[in-house]
């Protein structure tokens, strides 16, 4: 092969791979300083209190229904709330759930599960410390397993 035919070949090769090397300290410079890839969501250090991940179960909305709690309710305990972490499971598979407890607007005393991944959080269920309600929701069958 002849040797001036091949040097664009080379400049080619030497500048993608610098264009590689940079982009590659560039990203390991970002973890580092704690910034994501703004393509990338990664929760999984800590409970993220914002609300644009939230969804709703429908057993956490038959819940809600049943206590007369609304979502601007769960949303206030969601970003206020205290983590009780021997209600929380952050090791939960497939995402990591936390039990956050404060009060609603007319002083109930509730706890809200809180399953958060990647893409969302969902709000498993809702439960009244203080009180006990006759709801008929779906899984209501272990009805005591997250209980004070």
């Amino acid at each position: 092969m002849n040797l001036k035919k091949a040097i664009p070949y080379f400049i080619l090769v030497a500048v993608a791979s610098l264009l590689f090397f940079i982009r590659r300290c560039q990203h390991e410079s970002n973890q580092k300083n704690g910034l994501a890839n703004e393509n990338s969501v990664n929760r999984n250090h800590g409970f993220d209190r914002r609300i644009s991940f939230l969804e709703y179960t429908r057993h956490a909305k038959c819940r809600m229904d049943c206590r007369m709690i609304t979502e601007d309710e769960i949303k206030k305990i969601m970003q206020s709330g205290q983590i009780n972490y021997r209600k929380s499971d952050i090791k939960d598979k497939p995402c990591p759930t936390y039990a956050v407890e404060g009060k609603t607007e007319d002083n109930q005393k509730i706890r809200v599960v809180f399953a958060q991944c990647d893409e969302k959080t969902k709000v498993v269920t809702v439960i009244d410390i203080s009180k006990e309600w006759q709801c008929d929701c779906p899984g209501d069958d272990k009805k005591y397993q997250n209980r004070n």
